[in-house]
């Protein structure tokens, strides 16, 4: 775990404009000053990012969340109160605080409490708003280690702050208050179900377009994929000829490698990206992936398998 002196010198390459990875308990981010326009450039570069991409931004607080948000709606708030701090981002109007850049050039701005302590006291250290995609290269498996990080991005962050294994291990869950309904905008480890308790109100899920900037991050169609191709197998689908990775959470079957996974929801989600770069670093020419259930606990998972799929 990252220690005080360490959290200190990584909010001051925050503040002169540098680049830091640090863990939250959903994945590793890689952060920059979300009011440093130049700063947030290094992102897009280090990523490979395209522009049309927004970035989500960090807070310690409810209260700092505020700042950047031009309007707080009750239903902000009832999230906030029910969630925060923890892998929820809200969509909301924001403040011209808040550069282009981060935003991809919309009106609106994704924030975020994170509950990962040394993820915490970094922003409480740094005293600034930390803008923050997965720490990995674009279109890649995000980081749940602060070694997939160092694999991914090698020099791109001055500093990698340790923070153990990611809790949560899939990216938050997204949910835009900017219209007259609530929409989902990335599932993850907080339901439409868990929202729609919380407001009162249905929470549906948004159709994502190719073209344009995207609402929210992780609404590319192709993402989440490790090097090696990836394909989704059902129980009866024959394991594929060649050097074949077997990840599998109820089926034990015959491969050159075999990764088993959780059977909860939770525990899957926690361990998916780990055994995915596990399954990277093998080098075999095929990961095959035994489909998860398809009951509404596993949406995050078969939306990031399904993106990650070659």
């Amino acid at each position: 775990m990252a220690s005080p002196s360490e959290i200190a010198r990584a909010a001051a390459i925050l503040r002169r404009g540098g680049l830091v990875a640090f863990p939250t308990e959903t994945v590793y981010g890689l952060g920059a000053n979300a009011l440093d326009e130049e700063a947030v450039d290094k992102i897009y570069r280090a990523k490979g990012r395209p522009a049309q991409s927004p970035l989500i931004v960090h807070v310690h607080s409810v209260a700092e969340a505020r700042r950047y948000a031009a309007a707080w709606p009750g239903s902000a708030q009832r999230l906030a109160d029910a969630f925060w701090p923890g892998p929820l981002t809200m969509v909301l109007p924001k403040t011209a605080d808040i550069p282009p850049q981060v935003t991809a050039g919309l009106d609106t701005v994704g924030l975020r409490v994170p509950a990962h302590p040394v993820a915490l006291d970094l922003l409480k250290a740094a005293e600034l708003p930390v803008a923050a995609p997965s720490a990995n290269r674009f279109m890649g498996l995000s980081p749940t280690l602060a070694a997939h990080v160092r694999r991914s991005l090698a020099t791109a962050a001055e500093m990698v702050l340790e923070g153990g294994p990611s809790a949560v291990g899939l990216e938050s869950t997204v949910v835009s208050l900017a219209g007259e309904q609530p929409l989902l905008l990335r599932p993850g480890a907080i339901t439409a179900k868990q929202l729609g308790e919380v407001l009162g109100v249905e929470v549906q899920r948004a159709v994502a377009t190719a073209e344009g900037a995207h609402a929210a991050p992780g609404m590319h169609p192709r993402h989440y994929s490790p090097r090696t191709p990836l394909r989704l197998l059902s129980a009866d689908d024959p394991i594929p000829e060649g050097h074949v990775v077997w990840v599998w959470w109820k089926s034990p079957r015959p491969a050159n490698a075999s990764i088993e996974l959780p059977s909860s929801p939770q525990g899957y989600a926690r361990s998916l990206y780990r055994a995915l770069h596990d399954a990277d670093d093998l080098a075999m020419d095929l990961i095959a992936v035994e489909c998860p259930p398809g009951d509404a606990a596993w949406l995050a998972i078969w939306d990031r398998l399904l993106r990650a799929q070659s």
